[in-house]
């Protein structure tokens, strides 16, 4: 059973992100604030559950929680700042979206940029140790997945509908013989071997 809180005099959000190490796609994080009393044995880092599960804790998050939210950072936005800054920025975008303000943040991670004047608590593998980060890892992972989907609809040669951009053997073959796409992060090595030789692939579009 995970922890349900730091400190229990106080509203804590927990917050993590979802989609760092892609080679495409925005990056999502999610907020999360949960009832202090709040007890779901199922609840677990996102990446330790089934698809099944993590679309069924999502529904039950949703319905428990006090507030929750997420925050989309675009690939572009990604090439200009980094993928660190991205997260953060994401972070803080669904933290601007909460109903209920918190007095305290729990972010996965060992680094985080601060947000306004809340103190915040970096914790490494924090999914797996917090209620509230994991919740929020299930929330920006299901959500990133069903962006993906919706990309894969439109260039299914990736095969983001099983990648979900990550750097699968599949997604860089389908890279180095049709190019890149608008939401392929153009600062990542894509092709995994230093060589940047790519073109944007319109006529793959829709095939």
């Amino acid at each position: 059973m995970l922890l349900p809180y730091l400190n229990p005099d106080v509203t804590e959000a927990g917050l993590d992100e979802a989609g760092r190490g892609c080679l495409a796609g925005a990056v999502y994080a999610a907020a999360v604030i949960l009832p202090k009393d709040y007890r779901n044995e199922m609840l677990n880092d996102s990446k330790q559950l089934s698809e099944k599960k993590r679309y069924l804790l999502r529904e039950q998050i949703e319905r428990d929680a006090l507030a929750w939210a997420v925050g989309v950072v675009t690939p572009q936005e990604i090439d200009e700042i980094n993928i660190l800054n991205a997260s953060f920025l994401a972070m803080h975008r669904a933290l601007d979206q909460l109903a209920v303000r918190p007095e305290a943040l729990l972010v996965d991670g060992n680094r985080f940029k601060p947000y306004r004047d809340l103190p915040h608590t970096t914790v490494v593998k924090g999914d797996g140790k917090y209620m509230s980060i994991a919740a929020a890892s299930i929330l920006a992972k299901t959500y990133r997945d069903d962006y993906m989907l919706r990309l894969h609809e439109e260039y299914p040669v990736y095969r983001w509908d099983s990648n979900k951009g990550y750097p699968a053997k599949a997604h860089r073959e389908a890279i180095r013989r049709h190019g890149v796409t608008p939401y392929h992060r153009m600062s990542y090595n894509l092709l995994g071997d230093g060589q940047m030789e790519l073109f944007a692939p319109d006529e793959t579009k829709g095939r």
